[in-house]
């Protein structure tokens, strides 16, 4: 980073509220005393600024202070919750351009990304204040003469979140701001990797709190390692938790809370196919395979990481994407222009290479790039080249999921055989098919079609929308957050009956007295 962008950085910081040295803890107030971690930039390898993890007793001054939190936050309506989120909204809206800037900073997002991840977040913000006001139960006929049953919803507690450094900030929002109008408090542990945006954001749902005057514990944060992670994972106290990142992380977790018969909301890998039938619209492909397949350097789970191309028509994909390819600017994220910023770290980037040896050992072959990239232009040992390669459906390598931009390139004949390859996964998350045959269409979207969470036609598996509810299946987890019904995650439910008789009549006709 150059003396210039250095200086335009610090201001940023400065402007959200960062210090060179950041209490990472939040529990009403801000504390931390914990051992300190850098939080490095993948666009240079340099640090940001520093970050004092929690200790245990903070961590356990925390989970009380939400709870505490929580016993108020239950007892106002919920439109008066969702007013609160209606103005966190609004104030991610003000703070939108350096919230973004900071996103690609710390997790290495192109600016246009970075942005897009915070206009999620304001999404996410409208759709749970609109949610606040139908959050509704059912009536249900009872067999009972003067008896009626119903459904109501309530809060679980302090729920436990855990994001990934992909999306730092957003998949958190996805859980915190339906978890808040349902009448819940939140924990969040998010990323070692990326705690400034974390705290970024945090700063900010505390002033809206202090100006409404709520208890901004209903908005805590636990900066720390893989500890803190297992500790919430462990706490009964948290009935549910939310948790994004590996497939091994997701295990761990599960194993965890279902221990204790607590509830998990996981989103893991994913490992995405896009089937190219004859009559795709070639060019719409192969802009949604770019941006799948690049787009945040291939880091997202919902990345596209295999093509399905039927053999009449995978010459000419191979042809016009090896072009598409090699158009790809790639550099700091920061600069206008550039499509695909750096890897998260360097072992990003040293198993992407070894996945390419493997690939190759499997009898696959590499078509165009793959390489590391060195010089001035690309600093911190973190930058490739995106990778097209050729291979099978039934090679290991690409039945698991390397974060990184690979993308396979693999022949069908029939359209059964490459659906069954997109399932033969282990991971179902996102899915598509690009195609103008409605029976192929339809086939694909059944349920003898694709095994994914999202299954889309003429449009790429990477981003979703915040409407739709979000996950997939098998290891990808079975989570569903963002829309839909996804505020049921975040409640109990409780089935009343009320006997407004002078009897007591017993259900299936019992006589007992």
């Amino acid at each position: 980073m150059s003396k210039k962008n250095s200086n335009v950085t610090e201001v940023l910081l400065k402007r959200l509220g960062l210090q060179a040295i950041n209490p990472g803890v939040f529990c009403g107030q801000w504390v931390g005393s914990g051992k300190t971690s850098a939080s490095v930039s993948p666009v240079d390898g340099k640090i940001l600024a520093k970050v004092r993890q929690a200790t245990a007793a903070e961590y356990e001054q925390t989970v009380l202070a939400a709870a505490t939190a929580f016993e108020s936050w239950r007892n106002l309506p919920a439109p008066k919750r969702g007013e609160i989120i209606r103005q966190f909204g609004n104030a991610l809206r003000t703070a939108k351009k350096d919230l973004g800037r900071l996103v690609s900073l710390e997790c290495g997002k192109i600016l246009t990304e970075g942005e897009g991840e915070v206009q999620e977040m304001i999404d996410i913000c409208d759709f749970a204040t609109g949610l606040s006001r139908q959050l509704f139960g059912l009536t249900i006929a009872s067999e009972r003469p003067q008896h009626r049953m119903m459904e109501q919803w309530h809060p679980l507690g302090v729920i436990g979140v855990i994001s990934a450094f992909n999306f730092p900030v957003a998949v958190w929002s996805w859980n915190a701001a339906p978890a808040a109008v349902c009448g819940n408090a939140t924990i969040w542990k998010p990323s070692e990797l990326t705690p400034l945006t974390a705290i970024a954001v945090t700063l900010i749902a505390e002033k809206v709190c202090r100006r409404n005057k709520i208890d901004p514990a209903i908005f805590c944060l636990v900066c720390g390692d893989k500890f803190i992670g297992e500790k919430m994972s462990a706490d009964r106290r948290l009935p549910l938790i939310s948790a994004t990142g590996s497939t091994r992380m997701g295990k761990e977790v599960s194993e965890t809370v279902a221990k204790r018969l607590g509830k998990s909301l996981l989103e893991l890998g994913g490992n995405n196919a896009i089937i190219v039938a004859p009559s795709a619209n070639m060019d719409l492909a192969i802009r949604a395979i770019l941006y799948g397949a690049v787009g945040t350097a291939g880091q997202r789970c919902t990345s596209t990481r295999r093509v399905f191309a039927h053999g009449s028509i995978l010459p000419q994909l191979t042809e016009k994407l090896v072009a598409a390819y090699k158009q790809i600017r790639i550099g700091s994220p920061l600069e206008a222009g550039v499509l695909m910023g750096p890897l998260i770290t360097p072992k990003a980037v040293e198993a992407m290479q070894t996945a390419l040896q493997q690939l190759q050992r499997e009898g696959g072959e590499i078509i165009y790039g793959g390489g590391e990239l060195r010089g001035a232009a690309w600093p911190g040992g973190r930058y490739v080249q995106p990778c097209l390669a050729r291979a099978r459906g039934d090679f290991k390598i690409v039945h698991e999921e390397t974060f990184a931009p690979i993308l396979y390139l693999i022949p069908y004949r029939e359209l059964d055989e490459a659906i069954a390859q997109n399932n033969a996964v282990p991971q179902g998350l996102s899915s598509a098919i690009f195609t103008n045959e409605m029976r192929e269409a339809e086939k694909f979207l059944s349920a003898v079609g694709s095994d994914c969470g999202i299954a889309n036609v003429n449009i790429g598996t990477s981003g979703a929308e915040i409407g739709g509810a979000f996950g997939g299946e098998k290891d990808t987890g079975g989570g569903r957050e963002s829309g839909s019904d996804c505020w049921k995650a975040y409640m109990r439910r409780q089935t009343v009956t009320i006997n407004y008789s002078a009897d007591l009549p017993l259900a299936q006709g019992i006589q007992f007295v």
